[in-house]
């Protein structure tokens, strides 16, 4: 997201809210599991996170809210509340 717009900076502000209200009431979920809450129980159509991007965004922006386990069986990041 490059910009200093207002709108892109609540976009974000509301997108890590809503991904870190979902690990706080689901701890161990998954990528797949965030972006199944976002697109379709929240309707955030246009949240552009895939399963991949939010490996990559939640390191960038929740690192002191949310951290991760890897699965042994599946070797997936097992999302919780830091």
């Amino acid at each position: 997201m490059n910009g200093k717009g207002s709108q892109k900076s609540a976009r974000l502000e509301r997108l890590k809210s809503e991904i870190v209200e979902y690990i706080s009431i689901n701890p161990g979920c998954s990528a797949a599991d965030i972006v199944d809450h976002l697109s379709n129980t929240r309707r955030m159509r246009n949240h552009g996170l895939t399963s991949r991007k939010v490996g990559f965004f939640i390191p960038r922006y929740l690192k002191n809210n949310v951290m991760f386990t890897l699965d042994r069986s599946t070797g997936k990041r097992i999302y919780s509340v830091a």
